[in-house]
């Protein structure tokens, strides 16, 4: 893409599609309209589910409903611009609505990042203090625990809205299809020091922090499942953790994939890029849905039930 000096200096930045595949796009779109109707269908399904079940009104079905709300609002605040691209609509997208994005993308990550957190407790809970389990996670304090995750996010990413004071005398050419506080960064000429030093903090502060406890979390887990004496006790509870462990991982390997790519992999091709920066969005919100239904018996008995009344 061929800025102009004007381009350059305007609010304006252009989004990248699959460089060099442009005229795949209209293909690309029927996998991509697919994925993201499947998001929306699988996170509203589950959300339905823990909302009309009385027996799924449990502190874990709380954390899993705020994870499928938050999947469903990443889907929400990045299928506009993909599939806008991909069916040919508009690859441009103003200052202002590309810091919007940014704030959603980072925040939604960041509650993500907090649920798991919380999810890991309630499994620490229930296995290694399991008559304490009630009294401890009690409607109120799982409320307390949600609103705190989601303020802890809406409150971190703000710095971001420095973005909209910063000069960008580059050409305006993002590297996904979709906004990134790094991309913007980019291609700023102005002092960035403190959003690259905040951002960097904030990555520590919260996702790795998070990822920490949760792995602090699961020795003491580990440990305690040790201890017990009979083997289908064991085996009976890292089931009810598998699920957790496998939303976990479906999180955090996108992240640090495109973390790595976007650290060691500037020799590589664009498209890796595009690629790495669509599974960080898309892979989690896609996954986790099929992995509780699948993983959790309640959800798929109450799923099961659902679908033969349909049918």
């Amino acid at each position: 893409i061929i800025m102009s000096a004007s381009t350059t200096n305007s609010s304006v930045f252009i989004l990248t599609g699959f460089p060099g595949l442009d005229q795949y796009y209209l293909w690309f779109s029927i996998p991509f309209s697919s994925i993201y109707a499947m998001v929306f269908m699988g996170n509203c399904l589950v959300l339905h589910v823990i909302r009309t079940e009385p027996s799924l009104h449990e502190p874990m079905f709380y954390f899993l409903a705020l994870l499928a709300l938050t999947d469903l609002c990443m889907g929400l605040s990045t299928v506009h611009t993909v599939l806008g691209i991909l069916w040919g609509l508009s690859q441009e997208v103003s200052l202002d609505a590309c810091i919007a994005q940014t704030y959603f993308i980072h925040g939604l990550s960041c509650t993500e990042s907090g649920v798991l957190l919380a999810m890991a407790f309630d499994r620490f809970t229930a296995i290694c203090n399991p008559l304490r389990y009630r009294s401890i996670l009690t409607n109120s304090r799982v409320i307390h625990f949600m609103v705190t995750i989601v303020l802890r996010s809406a409150v971190s990413i703000l710095p971001v809205i420095r973005l909209k004071f910063f000069h960008y005398c580059r050409p305006h050419v993002l590297s996904h299809s979709f906004c990134l506080h790094q991309d913007l960064l980019r291609l700023a000429c102005s002092d960035i020091r403190f959003n690259s030093f905040y951002a960097l903090a904030l990555v520590i502060c919260t996702l790795l922090l998070d990822a920490v406890l949760i792995l602090i979390s699961y020795v003491f887990i580990l440990y305690t499942v040790l201890a017990i004496a009979s083997q289908e006790e064991r085996f009976k509870s890292l089931q009810t953790c598998v699920s957790h462990l496998c939303a976990v991982l479906v999180f955090y390997i996108p992240i640090i994939g495109l973390t790595m790519v976007h650290r060691f992999g500037k020799h590589l091709s664009p498209l890796v890029h595009v690629l790495m920066g669509n599974i960080y969005i898309l892979f989690p919100p896609l996954m986790n849905p099929i992995i509780y239904s699948v993983k959790t018996q309640q959800i798929r008995s109450r799923m099961k039930k659902w679908f033969s009344l349909k049918m």
